[in-house]
């Protein structure tokens, strides 16, 4: 009697990646990214103390110009996806912005 190996299928995430709570751009926000689940929980290493994991497609993330694009992959390849949309901010844009600060026609004087 032969024995089948089952094939697992991981799902996958499609997402926007958020931007860095540091700055205030919204670079690297406008591509989504195609990425691969943890199969292994990661270990510590005993002689380095480092987390290390036998998994090596937890490290794959593919990115790509639009959800489609993303959405069209997943179809090709076969697998499973889920989509987690973006959260929308409002721009949080000063009428004047950082000038305001060094403008002549200020109302009160500028002092720290």
């Amino acid at each position: 009697m032969g024995t089948t190996i089952g094939v697992i299928f991981m799902r996958v995430r499609i997402y926007q990646p958020a931007r860095n709570a540091m700055q205030s751009g919204t670079a690297r926000t406008k591509y989504w990214l195609l990425e691969f689940p943890a199969a292994d929980p990661r270990a510590i290493d005993p002689l380095m103390g480092w987390t290390s994991s036998d998994d090596t497609q937890a490290q794959v993330r593919l990115s790509f110009a639009t959800r489609a694009e993303a959405e069209a992959y997943a179809r090709a390849e076969g697998l499973e996806y889920v989509v987690v949309e973006p959260n929308r901010r409002a721009a949080n844009v000063r009428p004047r912005g950082y000038g305001e600060n060094f403008a002549t026609d200020r109302r009160t004087p500028w002092t720290h």
